[in-house]
């Protein structure tokens, strides 16, 4: 029963997978672009604003980009004390009540709220207040209803597994 449900839900987890480990190569290019900076710094007593700035925006948007994918290995923080000694369908009603009635209204708050704020960054090409420093702060600023549409879709994924394991067509050998 439901198998069009858990296609979904797996395709949707596939995303976030996939948007994750893309994103994730985020964290070595900061990584590269630091030890230049400090490089360049203290060997050839010299900066960039610009490449210090790379560095905010790269891990702004591994943050921001990633938190999708970080949904999906339930790796964001929860105080489970009592969450873990459920069983396995009260845990899924927790986590679909915490979707609906948190996840899901806060992602729909940002993504609305963030779109005037974009697209006026946007309409100016705004860019940095640093002399030298990224032409691109309307990109960056892009990442914010980015990042609540892909926690939707994440917590879409949620809602869809929670509804089958409280409905108990959960087990794959059912579809």
């Amino acid at each position: 029963m439901y198998p069009q449900l858990r296609v979904i839900a797996n395709r949707l987890d596939q995303f976030a997978e996939r948007t994750g480990h893309f994103i994730a190569w985020l964290a070595v290019a900061m990584v590269v672009i630091t030890f230049a900076v400090v490089v360049l710094r203290y060997l050839f007593n010299t900066g960039s604003i610009a490449l210090q700035e790379s560095i905010t925006y790269l891990h702004a948007t591994l943050f921001m980009l990633g938190s999708a994918w970080t949904l999906k290995q339930d790796g964001h923080v929860r105080v489970d004390i009592f969450y873990s000694k459920q069983s396995r369908r009260t845990r899924a009603w927790i986590d679909l009540t915490g979707t609906l009635l948190l996840l899901l209204p806060v992602c729909v708050f940002i993504l609305f709220s963030s779109l005037d704020y974009v697209a006026a960054s946007w309409s100016v090409r705004e860019g940095s207040q640093e002399a030298g420093g990224l032409d691109a702060v309307y990109l960056l600023k892009t990442a914010i209803p980015v990042m609540a549409v892909l926690l939707i879709l994440q917590g879409c994924a949620i809602i869809l597994k929670n509804f089958l394991v409280i409905t108990g067509n959960d087990r794959p050998d059912k579809a």
